[in-house]
């Protein structure tokens, strides 16, 4: 049963006259009559009681008019949805989101995609590491990852998104926190809350190198994963910190977030395989770029 012989049944089944349901499906009455008893033979029992005056559905035609319209309908929920795919406006993506990002653009994005792109199925995850962003971008893990710069291989390509100001996060009760800046080497006394080590992190060597330019070595290090867990730590009073301005959005009591007198930047990018992407990943890397430089 073909979707053509589908169209023809219900027309005539509706007009219940060979001659408006081939105008109305704008082909010739003997093309029309043609197709139903073929479908007629295809299902082995006559749909319409016909005479010289008078077209009517049978039993099994009345049967058969809510199968077909169901049919229809489907076929027609499938091309709509097999253009949206093609478009962009339809399908599944999966975005990773660096800790510092997830605070700031992370909900901008859900809601945007929510608003714009409704058929796009968003799949989302925060409080990464850049190191888990690129290997979950070459594995297939994420279709879009938001991520330092200056760490990801020529397999990746990048997109620049913003540079961001580091500042200082201390405990609200350091006798620095109520200053409208600071020198970081003001702070070169102090035990250090960083990310991991090593290649686990982008920020970590960052704040080091920062602190360097400043003077000095931190005398110690408590190493975290998480940017929110790192922002408790020193609410807890287990150091000082430096995280981008965007984590300023990551309101916590305790702690105060204090303006470097050196200025001192990271890159956030966002990275996606060099190779083909879908087009709904493109959409969403649109609105990621959009919703970032706003």
């Amino acid at each position: 049963m073909e979707l053509r012989q589908v169209r023809y049944f219900l027309a005539l089944a509706e007009e219940c006259h060979f001659g408006r349901a081939a105008a109305r499906l704008h082909v010739a009455q003997p093309a029309l009559s043609q197709q139903i008893k073929q479908l007629e033979r295809e299902l082995g029992t006559p749909l319409f009681h016909r005479s010289t005056r008078h077209v009517e559905l049978t039993e099994a035609g009345r049967e058969l008019t809510g199968y077909a319209r169901t049919l229809l309908a489907e076929a027609e929920r499938a091309r709509v949805h097999m253009t949206e795919l093609a478009t962009g406006r339809a399908g599944r993506v999966s975005v990773g989101f660096i800790g510092t990002a997830t605070y700031d653009v992370l909900p901008r994005v859900a809601r945007t995609v929510r608003a714009q792109l409704p058929e796009i199925t968003l799949e989302l995850r925060g409080e990464l590491l850049t190191p888990q962003l690129v290997d979950g971008l070459l594995d297939g893990t994420y279709d879009l990852t938001v991520l330092r710069s200056g760490s990801a291989p020529d397999t990746v390509s990048i997109t620049p998104l913003r540079t961001e100001t580091l500042v200082a996060v201390l405990p609200t009760s350091h006798p620095l926190a109520s200053r409208r800046q600071i020198s970081l080497a003001a702070l070169s006394d102090e035990p250090f809350v960083v990310h991991p080590a090593g290649t686990r992190s982008a920020m970590h060597d960052r704040v080091l190198s920062a602190c360097r330019r400043a003077g000095f070595e931190p005398p110690s290090l408590v190493e975290v994963g998480e940017t929110a867990t790192l922002v408790v730590l020193v609410a807890a009073g287990h150091g000082v910190a430096l995280v981008p301005e965007s984590v300023q959005s990551l309101r916590l009591d305790g702690v105060t977030y204090v303006p470097l007198a050196e200025k001192e930047t990271v890159g956030l990018v966002l990275g996606r395989r060099a190779t083909h992407q879908a087009p709904a990943a493109q959409q969403v890397a649109a609105v990621i770029e959009e919703c970032v430089r706003a």
